[in-house]
């Protein structure tokens, strides 16, 4: 959910140094090991991966969440050496698991735990009401699909250790790990088609997750790595931050002239635009030419600073009720808190097999003295673009964080064959059961969606359509209104 949402809550985080990590040399795998471990109490399958000299250790059916009769499912830690653990939460798909897809959800933040996602938008259970506990989520996406969530950079959520990363670039090798180990202990899943979902600071994540995928399959297939070739078909991410530059120029014009409410007045649009042209974007181009930790922190610190604040400003002016940048309407909405008190209670985590408390954020210190938030992604995102990869950016238009007209000039951005024709391609209405929802287009293997009265959370504000959406892009990859 980026920076910016804990900002509002005036929780801008200290910042401090961080390991970065890597990935591992291959060895033979023939001598993984399986085994039922006993701590505290809880027993815990385990499966030592050579390959990436790691170890997977969960709980099975712990009866939490997901309560669906026969629908299994499995929490528990990848263990890297001594001081990196990786939280993973898998659910089986409500029909057809044996052939349903497999997709990974991870949150944003950066540090933001992949049970926010879970339990307020898309997983198998939410709460409702103000209730302490959760009920079955009918909209859940485990509907279609067999979910992996994971929580990371180490710190976030039930992951921990001593050791973390500092960027995106760093965090990718830990991921590629996690699924090599996941994929040797549950084998069914190795030719499935495989799809990545996340939203907000997954606009950094994922394309260049999935870039690092795509890179160590062609080193698998040369034969210059040991693994397993992940067969990824489609990455979707909803209300992303992908680019800086163009986004936060983009902030500007939808606080001034969105279809919801006027947030700056003219002559503080025109204030903002000067600034961002004058001091922010020289910034932002020294950081993307040079590249140095010291030159994207101090791109990250002149938006904050000369954009963001007086914007901020301006809002809470204009919003005596209170405000939230996820929904910028009045009044707002915001996806419900209880699952942290849940989730932080012993019996709950006892049942998953959790070894520390739950943290909804953490682990992200390291990414923001990097310069992690002003680095562009859009080049990655171009080349799984250009891969053919399926590539869907959809965006609620009452969000401001990453609003749906800086979500768009990105979209523009793509460097592929299509680029020129993408960009000419009219808006057209995407309806569910015939009522229009919202807008999109679409060009080969890239969709671009606008769904209205939609915050940050898309699928907390509009779970129906957000789940014939998923459905299609995992499907077919084609979004057809209905």
């Amino acid at each position: 959910m980026r920076w910016l949402l804990k900002f509002a809550a005036g929780a801008l985080l200290a910042v401090s140094t961080a390991a970065t990590t890597s990935g591992v040399p291959a060895s033979p795998r023939a001598a993984n090991r399986r085994y039922v471990e006993e701590r505290n109490g809880v027993h815990y399958n385990v499966f030592e991966h050579v390959a990436t000299r790691s170890k997977l250790s969960f709980v099975k059916n712990s009866g939490i969440c997901e309560t669906t009769p026969g629908v299994n499912q499995y929490s528990g830690y990848l263990t890297v050496g001594e001081n990196m653990n990786m939280w993973f939460w898998f659910f089986e798909a409500r029909e057809n698991p044996q052939e349903a897809p497999l997709v990974a959800y991870l949150d944003g933040g950066p540090g933001a735990a992949s049970e926010y996602g879970l339990f307020t938008q898309i997983g198998p259970c939410h709460f409702v009401n103000n209730e302490t506990t959760p009920s079955l989520n009918p909209y859940a996406f485990n509907n279609y699909a067999n979910m992996l969530y994971i929580d990371q950079p180490i710190g976030v959520g039930f992951s921990y250790g001593n050791e973390t990363t500092n960027s995106t670039k760093a965090a990718a090798p830990l991921v590629w790990n996690f699924l090599q180990a996941f994929y040797d202990n549950f084998p069914e899943y190795e030719n499935r088609d495989f799809g990545i979902v996340s939203e907000s600071y997954g606009g950094h994540y994922i394309p260049e997750f999935s870039r690092y995928i795509l890179n160590q399959n062609a080193a698998v297939v040369r034969g210059d790595l040991e693994g397993e070739e992940i067969h990824m078909v489609g990455l979707a991410i909803h209300n992303g931050w992908f680019d800086a530059e163009i986004q936060e120029k983009a902030n500007i014009e939808y606080m001034y002239n969105n279809s919801y409410r006027q947030i700056i007045n003219e002559s503080i649009h025109d204030e903002l635009l000067d600034t961002y042209n004058t001091t922010v974007k020289p910034a932002l181009d020294l950081c993307h030419t040079n590249g140095t930790s010291d030159n994207c922190y101090a791109a990250y610190t002149s938006y904050l600073n000369m954009i963001e604040y007086p914007i901020l400003a301006a809002f809470a002016e204009r919003s005596p009720n209170g405000y939230y940048l996820g929904d910028i309407r009045e009044p707002y909405s915001r996806p419900p808190s209880t699952y942290v008190a849940y989730l932080q209670r012993p019996d709950i985590q006892k049942a998953l097999g959790a070894k520390v408390n739950y943290t909804d954020q953490g682990g992200a210190i390291g990414f923001y003295y990097s310069g992690d938030d002003a680095r562009s992604f859009v080049p990655q995102l171009s080349d799984v673009v250009q891969a053919g990869i399926k590539v869907l950016i959809w965006t609620g238009d009452a969000d401001y964080v990453s609003n749906w007209y800086g979500t768009l000039d990105v979209a523009h951005a793509v460097e592929w064959s299509g680029k020129d024709m993408f960009a000419t391609k009219t808006l057209e209405p995407y309806t569910l059961n015939g009522v229009e929802k919202g807008t999109f287009k679409s060009l080969d293997n890239f969709t671009f969606m606008r769904i209205y009265e939609a915050g940050h959370n898309l699928p907390f504000y509009q779970p129906e359509v957000s789940l014939q959406i998923f459905k299609q892009f995992m499907g077919t990859g084609s979004v057809l209104p209905t």
